[in-house]
This record gives structure tokens, C-alpha cells and sequence, in this order.
């Protein structure tokens, strides 16, 4: 952006320094708010974020890593810390321990998030498996459609979709609307199989649940589920005891009710696959997006990992106690609700 590009110093150029001078670091750019006046007072209603405290905060959350987790591998750069404020509406102990269950997921679940870039996902991304639909909701929630009818089991694994998935919050929480404004996410189980359902057991429901609930900072605001056989009262069953009472109120099941659907997310936003008047779902222009951040994602996930007490530091577990309390610590008087990690 330019107001970012403006906030970079000029070096003096070689000619003007002696043999024996050097040119200085350059400092990296400050943080530029991109919200707008709209989203700045929102955010101030729902997130209790103030402008004018806002970078004390970020330093007040950097201050707490470097105190309480001096190992811990992660960014502590402006834009970065502000992503697990706001998910925690800028309470500095939760956002701390969302930051811990960030990377304890990361770490706890390798055949997800190793070597995580899109150009790994190429066969998800051309299977239709989700896509991000091109307009925001009334409320400039951005619509996050995933449809399993499109995964074939014997063709990858269900961690691929998964894979996928977390990919995409990854992208679309870099943000800053999506960071206040949060995500909706619409699945679509049409055509879904008892057997493909199979796949999807306890196991692997509690750690994307944990992760979506405490192990990542974005704000899920409803799931639309549409379609749905008889059999997904037995997904949900296998799934509700994994939510928070905030996130099961928050999802709505329409069946094959498409006015159902509409009440909540107008006909203008989405594709005439769910009757809508906004043309015929696309997946290739959101595969473009994330295929265009190869190189971000290959420098965040795809570099060689630290030994686990040098990347958890202090938030490994006293002896004595179960993995489950590994990211709790209690001078932080936080209680971890990380389930999916352990």
C-alpha cells in the first residue's frame, strides 16, 4: 500500500558515503492501519480495540512472549500479534495463550501442517473440494465454501482437505477486515456417503474443532450447512461435544431449504448453486490467490522446524502433568481449552 510503502526511510545512496562507512539496516515498516473509519469503530464496539492504545497493546503482548516464553518461535511483528489480540478482544493473557496454541498445533499435527503450501494442494484446489466466494455477507464477513462431495477418498487422504482448509484461514485472515469483521463458513454435504462420512471420526474432529476454537485467530461468525443427508445427525453427533456452547448456537442446518439459506446470506452473494444470482461458483480465482502466496507460505511452514522445548519453551508441561495442560501455565491464570492439540 502506499501510506506502507511511504513509512520506509530512504537510504543514502553508496556515492554519498565514505569507504569506510556502511550502509545502515533498514528498519522494517511500522504498522499502517488499513481499516476503514467504519471498521476502526466497529472493531473499537466489538473488539475493544482503541486506536490510540492499539500499539501499546501489541507491545504490552510482545513483552509477555518474551517474559514468559523467551524460546518460543513466532513473529512479534506489529501486524502479526494484532491478529490473536483481536481474537481475543485485546485481553492479553487469552491472546497470549492463543498465540501458544497456535504453534502447539502446528507442532502436535506434522502430517498437517508440514510443508504446507499451495503447490502441494493442487489437486484439492482442482477438485472444487472449497473456495472463498468472491463477495462478503451483509456484514463483510468473507464466505469460506467447502463442499465434501467433491474430496474422493482413494484419490489423497481427509488431511489434505484439511490442509486445504487451514491454508485458507491462513490467507484470509492476513486481512485486517477479516481480522475484525470475522469469517462464514457454508458446507455444502450433498451426495456425502456413509462411508465418506467414515472418514471423518472422533479423532480428527476433535483437533480441527480445538484448532478453529483455540488454536487459531480468526472469528467465526456462523456455518451454513445445506443439503445435508440423514447421516450428518451422526457427523454432528460426533462433533458437538467438541464445541463451545457459542460456536454449536452459531450452526445452522437448512437442509435442502435454499429460503432457509437466503435469511442469512442474501441470494446477491451467492451462485445460482444455491440460489443466488451471483453466476456460477468459481474455484479459479481464489486457487489463483493462494497459488500467487507460494513463497509466503513456503517461508512460514516449509523451513526446518526447532526442537519441541526450544520452540514451546516455558509452555511445555511441569512433570507430573498430561499433555492436555501443556500450554498452560498458571502465572497466566489462563486455563488452556485446547483440545485438538493433545
Amino acid at each position: 500500500m502506499s501510506e506502507e510503502s511511504d513509512s520506509l526511510r530512504t537510504s543514502p545512496s553508496a556515492a554519498s558515503l565514505s569507504e569506510n562507512e556502511l550502509l545502515p539496516a533498514p528498519e522494517p515498516p511500522g504498522y499502517v492501519c488499513s481499516l476503514t473509519e467504519e471498521l476502526v469503530t466497529k472493531a473499537r464496539e466489538e473488539l475493544q480495540e482503541k486506536p490510540e492504545w492499539r500499539l501499546r497493546d501489541v507491545q504490552a503482548l510482545r513483552d509477555m512472549v518474551r517474559k514468559e516464553c523467551p524460546h518460543l518461535s513466532t513473529s512479534l511483528d506489529d501486524a502479526f500479534l494484532l491478529r490473536f489480540l483481536r481474537a481475543r478482544k485485546f485481553d492479553y493473557d487469552r491472546a497470549l495463550q492463543l498465540l501458544i496454541n497456535y504453534h502447539s498445533c502446528r507442532r502436535s499435527w506434522p502430517e498437517v501442517f508440514s510443508n504446507l503450501r499451495p503447490s502441494a494442494l493442487k489437486d484439492v484446489l482442482a477438485s472444487g473440494f472449497l473456495t472463498v466466494l468472491p463477495h462478503t455477507d451483509p456484514r463483510g464477513c468473507h464466505v469460506l465454501c467447502i463442499r465434501p462431495d467433491r474430496w474422493i477418498p482413494s484419490n489423497y487422504p481427509i488431511t489434505e482437505n484439511i490442509r486445504a482448509i487451514y491454508l485458507t484461514l491462513e490467507k484470509l485472515i492476513q486481512s485486517e477486515e477479516t481480522q475484525v469483521n470475522g469469517i462464514v463458513i457454508l458446507a455444502d454435504y450433498k451426495g456425502v456417503s456413509l462411508s465418506k462420512a467414515s472418514h471423518f471420526g472422533p479423532f480428527i474432529a476433535k483437533k480441527v474443532i480445538g484448532i478453529l476454537q483455540d488454536g487459531f485467530p480468526i472469528r467465526i461468525k456462523a456455518v451454513h450447512v445445506v443439503n445435508e443427508p440423514r447421516i450428518f445427525k451422526g457427523i454432528f453427533a460426533i462433533i458437538k461435544p467438541f464445541l463451545k456452547e457459542k460456536i454449536a448456537n452459531r450452526f445452522f442446518l437448512h437442509g435442502s431449504d435454499l429460503n432457509s439459506l437466503h435469511a442469512n446470506l442474501p441470494k446477491s452473494i451467492l451462485p445460482k448453486e444455491y440460489g443466488g444470482t451471483a453466476g456460477e461458483l468459481d474455484i479459479t480465482a481464489w486457487n489463483a490467490v493462494l497459488l500467487a502466496s507460494e513463497e509466503d507460505f513456503v517461508k512460514e511452514f516449509c523451513q526446518p522446524v526447532p526442537a519441541c522445548d526450544s520452540v514451546l519453551g516455558q509452555a511445555l508441561p511441569p512433570e507430573g502433568l498430561t499433555s492436555d495442560a501443556q500450554c498452560d501455565d498458571p502465572t497466566w491464570a489462563v486455563k488452556s481449552q485446547l483440545y485438538s492439540c493433545y
